[in-house]
C-alpha cells in the first residue's frame, strides 16, 4: 500500500500527503523514499503544477526514520557495508537536494516553490525533509514537538539536517538542537529559526504561499553567502568552534562517537561548498554507523526500549488490564511520586498514610511539582487542579474500595509490610493486584503475608519517580501472569519503561549497582586517590562516580543495606573492607548530600564543592597509583559480571531488559548499549582474560562466571545466543 499520495488541484498546487498505512505516526522507509521521489519528479515535470505542498494525513507529520533501513543498506552492500551505507545516504541527499533545487538551473532561475505543512510533531527525517523545502509552516499545536533527537540514540542527523541547520542558524544557534537533541513546541521552534511560520491551518497557509510566486533560492545557494556567526576561519567563528570542541569533550568525556563525528562534519562542512558539505556529512554519518557503539545504542535505546514499552515480555492471551483506580500506601517521597505520575496519567488515586498530615503532605508533593512547572511555563494552574482533583489523601483503608491496583510504599521492614498487606486485602476486591515497592526485600518472602500470593508482585521505582524512566517489575515464586500483565499495563500508562525480572536479593538493578559503589569505596580504603576513582568512572561513560552516587543515595542507607546483607549472608559476606569506610563516615555524621557532608563537601545550599579532604587523613592515597584503565575495569566488571550472573541465575529472562534496564536504571555507560552489549563489543574471550587478571590481583569477586567462559570457548556473543528470536 502507498505511503505517499499525490493530487493536483484546479489552481495547479500539487499536494503530496504522507500517510503510512497501519501506523499512528509516519516513519520513513525505503519504499517511502521511492514514492516521495516519484511524486516530486511528477510535479516538477508537469507544466500545470505551479508549486508543491508536502504534508501529512495524520495528526503529526513524522516520528523519524525506520532504523531498519540502515541494516538493509549494510546487508545490501555485502562485503563492503561502509560503501553501501555511504551510497544509500548519498541517494537520500540527492532526493532532498532535488526538493531544494526544485528544478532551478545553475543560475538559480526557474524552479517551483515547495512548502512543508506540519500538522504536529516532526522529528528526525520528519524535520530534515522540511528543511530541504523552501518554507516550513507548522500548526499552532503546543503538544507538538519539532527537532532532531538522533544524538540521543548514538547517531546524528545524517540526511542533510546537520549541514542545513548549521547554514540556517550558524554553528552556535544549531548546537542545542544537534548536540543536545533539543525538541521544541512550534512557537519556540519558530522563535529559534527552525521553522518559518506557525498558524491554525498550515496546509492552507502553505498553499497560499506557493501561489504567491515567492523567491525560493536558499541562502547557501546565493552568491556571497556567509554563515551566521562566522565560518571556522572567521574570528568569531573560530572562537565558536574552539568553544564547541571543549564543550563536547567536557560533556561526553570523549566516549560518544556521534558527538565527535557531528562536530567534525560541521567544522569540515563549513569550509567547503554546500554540495561538498553534504558528502562530508555522509562520510561522518557512515563512520558513526559503522562504529559498534552506535549500533549498540540504537539497539538498546531505540529498538529494544520501544519493544519493551510495547509489551514484548507481556504474558500473552491476557486482555488489557489498564488501571482505573490506584491505591498508594505510604505518602513519603516514593509514594508521593507514584501518586503524582499516576494522577498525571489520568488515574484516580487514593494516597493513604498513618496520619492525615502525612497523607496531605504527600498530596502537596504534586502541588509543589506543578507550581515549579507553572513558573517555568511548562504547566498551567488549570492542569494542576485537574491532577490534584484525582488524588484523595486519607488514613482510611476503607477508601481502597474499588481500586484495581494497590502499590504499597511503606518503610523497608518485612513486619510492617506484612501488616499493611493484610489491611489492604481486608478492603479490596478479589481481583485487585497488590504490589510492593521495595528495592531490596525478596518478593517471595513478602508474599507470604498475602492470602493471594498469585496476585502479589514487586514494582520497584527509582527515585525521584517523576524523573526516572525505568520501573523494575519483580515476579515472586507464586506471582501469576495476570499480576505481571497488570503491572506492565500500569507502567505503560505512566509512560515509563518496564523490565520484568525473577525474584532474588537486590533483584537486577541494585544487584549490579551496589558492587559498583562498593568497588569505588573499596579503592578509597586501599589508598586509590578518590579523584582518580571518580574521574575514571566518568571517563568510561558513567554519569556519576561511585562516591558521588553513594552521597546522592545517602550513606546511612548504604550502612543499612550492608547490615541487612551481612545478616543474610553470614560468613560469606564479602564487603568488610567497604564497611570499614562507610561505617566510619556514618560515625562522623557524614550521611551524604542530605546532611551536606559525605565523601564530598557541600555549601549551605547543598551544592558540591569538592571531595572531602578528611578522607585523605583517614585513608591517605598511596604513593603509587593504578593506571586509569585498571580503575575503569574494576568499576565496569563489578557491574557487568553481576549482569551475567543474573542471566545465568534466571533473574534476567531477556537480555534486552538487562541492557535497557542498566542504562535507564543507573546510567550504565550508555555509549556501550548496556553491560551485555559491551561484552559483545569487546568479545567474550577478551572479557575472560580481563576477569582472570582482575581475579588474580583483587580477589574472587571478579571470578569469571561459567556462562561467560563457556561463551568464550565457543566464540559466542550474548545477542547471538540469547536474542529473543534465538530463545526458542
Amino acid at each position: 500500500m502507498a505511503e505517499f499520495t499525490y493530487s493536483v488541484d484546479a489552481d495547479g498546487v500539487a499536494t503530496i500527503t504522507w500517510d503510512v498505512p497501519g501506523k499512528s505516526m509516519n516513519v520513513m522507509s525505503l519504499q517511502g523514499f521511492d514514492e516521495l521521489e516519484t511524486h516530486i519528479d511528477a510535479a516538477l515535470a508537469d507544466e500545470a503544477v505551479k508549486g508543491i505542498v508536502l504534508t501529512s494525513g495524520k495528526k503529526d507529520f513524522a516520528g523519524g526514520m525506520d532504523l531498519n533501513i540502515i541494516a538493509r543498506m549494510k546487508e545490501d552492500a555485502g562485503d563492503d557495508p561502509a560503501r553501501g551505507l555511504f551510497g544509500g545516504i548519498m541517494k537520500i541527499h540527492a532526493l532532498l537536494r532535488k526538493i531544494e533545487r526544485a528544478g532551478m538551473d545553475d543560475k538559480n532561475k526557474g524552479g517551483k516553490p515547495i512548502a512543508a505543512a506540519l500538522p504536529g510533531t516532526a522529528l528526525g527525517i520528519g524535520l530534515e525533509i522540511p528543511l530541504a523545502c523552501h518554507r516550513i509552516f507548522a500548526a499552532d499545536n503546543p503538544k507538538a514537538r519539532i527537532g532532531l533527537p538522533e544524538i540521543m540514540v548514538g547517531i546524528f542527523p545524517g540526511a542533510g539536517g546537520t549541514t542545513r541547520l548549521v547554514r540556517k542558524l550558524g554553528a552556535m544557534g544549531a548546537s542545542p538542537f544537534l548536540l543536545e537533541g533539543r525538541l521544541s513546541a512550534p512557537a519556540k521552534a519558530r522563535a529559534a529559526g527552525l521553522i518559518d511560520e506557525v498558524c491554525d491551518d498550515p496546509a492552507a497557509a502553505a498553499r497560499d504561499w506557493v501561489l504567491s510566486g515567492p523567491n525560493i533560492v536558499k541562502p547557501w545557494d546565493e552568491k556571497g553567502y556567509k554563515m551566521p556567526g562566522g565560518a571556522p576561519y572567521h574570528p568569531a567563528g573560530f572562537m565558536t568552534f574552539v568553544g564547541a570542541s571543549a564543550m563536547v569533550n567536557g560533556k561526553t568525556k570523549g566516549v560518544y562517537p556521534a558527538a565527535k563525528a557531528l562536530l567534525s562534519a560541521v567544522y569540515e562542512g563549513a569550509l567547503v561548498p554546500f554540495d561538498t558539505a553534504l558528502k562530508v556529512e555522509a562520510r561522518w554519518f557512515t563512520n558513526v554507523l559503522m562504529n559498534p557503539s552506535s549500533s549498540a545504542m540504537i539497539r538498546s535505546l531505540f529498538i529494544n526500549k520501544e519493544a519493551l514499552e510495547k509489551g514484548a515480555v507481556r504474558p500473552a492471551d491476557i486482555p488489557d488490564l489498564k488501571v482505573q483506580k490506584l491505591g498508594v500506601i505510604g505518602a513519603g517521597m516514593m509514594g508521593a511520586g507514584i501518586a503524582l505520575v499516576s494522577a498525571q496519567a489520568g488515574m484516580e488515586v487514593v494516597l493513604l498514610d498513618q496520619s492525615q498530615d502525612a497523607a496531605e503532605k504527600g498530596r502537596a508533593y504534586t502541588a509543589d511539582y506543578f507550581d515549579k512547572g507553572i513558573k517555568r511555563g511548562k504547566a498551567t494552574p488549570e492542569k494542576k487542579q485537574e491532577v490534584l482533583s484525582r488524588i484523595t489523601a486519607t488514613t482510611d483503608y476503607g477508601a481502597l474500595s474499588g481500586v484495581d491496583l494497590v502499590i504499597e510504599a511503606v518503610f523497608e521492614d518485612p513486619a510492617i509490610k506484612a501488616e499493611v498487606t493484610k489491611k489492604i486485602e481486608a478492603e479490596v476486591g478479589p481481583d485487585c493486584i497488590i504490589a510492593t515497592n521495595t528495592s531490596t526485600l525478596p518478593i517471595s518472602g513478602l508474599a507470604t503475608a498475602s492470602e493471594r500470593p498469585g496476585q502479589f508482585i514487586g514494582i520497584h521505582f527509582f527515585s525521584p519517580v517523576e524523573k526516572m524512566l525505568l520501573v523494575e517489575i519483580i515476579k515472586g515464586k507464586a506471582t501469576g501472569d495476570r499480576a505481571v500483565a497488570k503491572a506492565l499495563d500500569y507502567v505503560r500508562q505512566i509512560r515509563k519503561t518496564p523490565i520484568v525480572v525473577n525474584d532474588a536479593r537486590f533483584f537486577y538493578a541494585n544487584r549490579c549497582i551496589i558492587p559498583y559503589i562498593n568497588e569505588g569505596i573499596r579503592m578509597v580504603g586501599e589508598g586509590v586517590a578518590p579523584a582518580l576513582v571518580e574521574n575514571a568512572a566518568k571517563l568510561v561513560g558513567m554519569p556519576l562516580g561511585p562516591l558521588q552516587l553513594v552521597d546522592e543515595t545517602s550513606i546511612d542507607l548504604g550502612v543499612k543495606i550492608a547490615k541487612a546483607t551481612r545478616a543474610a549472608m553470614g560468613d560469606a559476606y564479602p564487603d568488610d573492607a567497604v564497611d570499614d569506610v562507610i561505617f566510619w563516615l556514618a560515625g562522623e555524621g557524614r550521611m551524604g548530600r542530605k546532611s551536606k557532608a559525605g565523601f564530598y563537601t557541600y555549601d549551605a545550599a547543598g551544592k558540591r564543592t569538592g571531595l572531602w579532604e578528611g578522607l585523605a587523613a583517614k585513608y591517605p592515597p598511596a604513593t603509587s597509583q593504578p593506571e586509569v584503565s585498571e580503575v575503569q575495569h574494576r568499576l565496569l566488571f563489578a557491574q557487568v559480571l553481576e549482569a551475567v550472573r543474573a542471566l545465568e541465575d534466571g533473574v534476567l529472562m531477556d537480555i534486552r531488559e538487562g541492557d535497557v534496564g542498566a542504562i535507564l536504571g543507573w546510567g550504565f555507560a550508555p555509549w556501550s548499549g548496556g553491560p551485555l552489549s559491551w561484552l559483545d563489543m569487546i568479545g567474550a574471550a577478551r572479557a575472560v582474560d580481563l576477569c582472570d587478571a582482575l581475579t588474580k590481583r583483587h580477589g574472587p569477586r571478579f571470578t569469571t562466571p561459567p556462562l561467560l567462559r563457556e561463551m568464550a570457548e565457543k566464540g559466542e556473543t550474548f545477542y547471538g545466543r540469547f536474542a529473543p528470536d534465538k530463545a526458542a
